[in-house]
């Protein structure tokens, strides 16, 4: 990322594309940088940027929000209790019967 020069910004040595130069010339000492992290959340851990200068931004998945670990577990046990239950009162005799889905 650190070559700047018209020469070293394509894939063929002896080519420089249009939209290359003129990213360059629009750009200017920005050409090939890309976003330095602001704030308490990354969102610039993505960023890539290729010889000619386009950045790609890839998605990056996020850490999870939970207080403490086992939360998930707990709601997961409380579903599947749920889900027996509902289960118990489908298969009863005089329960919902076999319509419930």
């Amino acid at each position: 990322m650190e070559n700047k020069t018209p020469k070293d910004a394509n894939y063929d040595r002896a080519i420089t594309s249009a939209e290359t130069a003129a990213r360059m010339e629009r750009e200017g000492d920005n050409f090939k940088t890309t976003p330095e992290k602001e704030g308490d959340i990354d969102t610039t851990s993505g960023y890539t940027v290729d010889r000619e200068g386009l950045a790609n931004n890839y998605a990056i998945e996020p850490e999870m929000y939970y207080e403490e670990p086992g939360d998930l577990e707990e709601k997961k046990e409380a579903e599947k209790q749920e889900r027996a239950e509902e289960i118990k009162d489908v298969n009863t005799p005089g329960g919902k019967g076999v319509g419930i889905i």
